[in-house]
């Protein structure tokens, strides 16, 4: 269980009534995005309160209209998922800059400039969105922000979140080592093995990843692989 100091208020109106409950804001972050955790052993005392700070239980007639249930882990559970989490100003940062992270890592990984179909720098995503004045909501997921996000950026750089189809020959005596690589990276879409023992082949990879896997193949074959961006 959280201790008290460490735990924060997570609050629900249900009509005339207040609700609360002290939690780990971490526990609750990883809760809405839909990790399995143990919410009970997330709080830092098994109650409900109507005043938290003063100490006031929830009455059970209270949480019967409200929820049509006294069960604490349902009760729990929705007043983590449709109430409000009360940060403090630096916790709050802290949430909010994890999830930026995570949002951006998204974004460099799958997406491209469709004009010259090469990956977007991650400064270049972090200064757009900078100017797009993007908010994150720490309590909802990357993945859940992510069109959001992606809307308000395609105002400022051309972005597109689409994967590439990448040719890909590979010289006989390079085979063994690099085929790993390009199996690695993505699905194939086609290989076909040649009677002189090169591998041909065409991989579909998130947009954001033909940097690392050029780079990679090259260093798997010393340069000697040839690539072509299929239409």
């Amino acid at each position: 269980m959280v201790s008290l100091d460490d735990a924060v208020i997570a609050r629900l109106k249900k009509g005339e009534f207040y609700f609360e409950v002290l939690i780990d804001p971490v526990e609750a972050e990883k809760f809405l995005d839909g990790k399995e955790i143990n919410l009970l052993e997330a709080l830092a005392i098994e109650a409900v309160f109507s005043d938290a700070k003063k100490g006031d239980h929830a009455p059970s007639e209270e949480l019967l209209e409200a929820f049509g249930t006294e069960n604490l882990v349902e009760v729990v559970e929705k007043i983590v998922r449709e109430g409000e989490i009360q940060l403090t100003t630096d916790q709050r940062r802290k949430m909010q800059e994890k999830k930026r992270k995570l949002i951006v890592d998204r974004i460099v990984r799958n997406s491209m400039d469709p004009t010259t179909k090469t990956p977007h720098p991650r400064q270049r995503i972090e200064l757009a969105m900078d100017e797009a004045k993007v908010h994150i909501d720490p309590f909802r997921s990357a993945d859940a922000q992510l069109k959001s996000v992606v809307d308000a950026l395609r105002p400022i750089i051309p972005l597109s979140m689409d994967q590439v189809k990448i040719s890909v020959k590979i010289p006989a005596h390079h085979t063994g080592k690099a085929y790993g690589v390009v199996r690695g990276f993505g699905s194939l879409e086609r290989e076909e093995w040649q009677s002189d023992g090169s591998w041909l082949g065409v991989v579909k990879l998130p947009a954001g990843l033909q940097n690392d896997f050029y780079d990679r193949l090259n260093e798997a074959t010393k340069g000697e692989a040839e690539t072509r961006i299929l239409k």
